[in-house]
């Protein structure tokens, strides 16, 4: 896009400025001038805007409330506070199950085996293709796919949706064969292959999957990190840091901090955040060490949600915090007002608001 001064400032100083509003607010100003219409469908500023978002991660999380029948989806923003915004557009009752840069990956509730992609902050979606021999209903051990992944390159605009589960014949047990459909959106079409695994996920596990490198990562029950190589289909493993402490009570969940995976491990007092600086020699460093004591009475039910070098998101049964890292301060932005079905950590998941498109 062009330098050219409109008024008192120059183009680059708008842009930054319209760069910093929400989706919502962007699509506002449409109304104002011919150059500002265009700017959602310019190149050089999606860039630009999707840039300065996804160094302000949020959380989204699903509230089920027992007074009412229908569940909101709230979204949780360190700058702007918290906001209401709903998947009313895809038509359909549907689940979260993964969310990158911006888009969510939600399946139907009524009809398994329905996926769509969508933005909620744009209100577009994408109904996935069925695969014709995608056996939904043999997954081992739920009926449903133990893994759920979505991958988001904000340069390429394009996406992987990933599905892997045990099959199971009817009547039988898993036999350890691990089948993987993998969507592609430039081709619009599903690719399959198989591997023989043997390893296990935790519900958060399942949840907290994180792209990194081209890859998905998700951390195992098995004290290891199970990646998923993209550009090759290749299932390898990764190990934990090794100063990692397996004590008595201490929890471990993987996160992504400034496009590096992070563990971030939770004793009865600490809280450790450790930042993989060296993909290729898995060389992890120890990036913060936190106190809990001020939240001594959270603690077992507290959950890291998001995160970014200057604040982390943590999910317990009825609250969202942030804890501030530079002035370690600790402050609630969310809270349930009445009773909720299932504790807020069980369907919060990392977000960010792009205008990345699913089409």
């Amino acid at each position: 896009m062009n330098s050219v001064k409109h008024g008192f400032f120059p183009d680059e100083v708008i842009f930054q400025i319209l760069a910093r509003l929400p989706v919502k607010s962007l699509f506002r100003t449409k109304t104002v001038c011919k150059l500002w219409y265009r700017l959602s469908s310019d190149k050089f500023f999606i860039q630009l805007y999707n840039e300065v978002s996804v160094k302000n991660p949020m959380v989204l999380v699903e509230v089920s409330e027992v007074s009412e029948a229908k569940s909101s989806l709230i979204c949780v923003d360190n700058l702007r506070g918290v906001s209401e915004i709903s998947l009313d557009f895809l038509n359909d009752r549907v689940k979260i199950r993964a969310s990158c840069n911006g888009l969510l990956c939600c399946s139907s509730i009524p009809d398994k085996g329905v996926y769509y992609v969508c933005n909620p902050m744009t209100r577009e979606f994408r109904l996935l293709p069925k695969s014709r021999e995608r056996p939904v209903t043999r997954f081992y051990p739920d009926g449903e796919d133990s893994l759920v992944g979505l991958a988001c390159n904000l340069r390429t605009q394009k996406f992987n949706v990933v599905l892997a589960g045990y099959h199971r014949s009817f009547g039988h047990r898993s036999d350890g064969t691990f089948i993987c459909f993998v969507f592609d959106s430039e081709s619009n079409k599903w690719r399959k292959f198989k591997s023989f695994q043997d390893y296990h996920f935790t519900h958060m596990n399942r949840n907290q999957v994180v792209f990194v490198n081209g890859s998905l990562h998700w951390l195992t029950a098995s004290s290891c990190i199970l990646v998923l190589d993209l550009d090759c289909d290749i299932w390898r493993k990764m190990s934990l840091p090794d100063k990692l402490g397996y004590g008595s009570g201490n929890r471990i969940y993987m996160l992504e901090l400034d496009s590096c995976l992070s563990l971030i491990e939770i004793s009865d007092s600490w809280m450790n955040i450790w930042v993989l600086k060296d993909y290729v020699r898995e060389e992890w460093d120890l990036a913060d060490r936190v106190s809990l004591r001020c939240i001594r009475g959270l603690v077992p039910g507290i959950f890291p949600i998001s995160q970014t070098s200057e604040y982390v998101f943590l999910a317990t049964h009825k609250q969202v915090l942030v804890y501030q890292r530079k002035n370690r301060v600790w402050k609630e932005m969310y809270s349930v007002k009445n009773g909720c079905t299932l504790p807020l950590w069980f369907s919060a998941h990392a977000f960010r608001s792009t205008i990345l498109s699913c089409h």
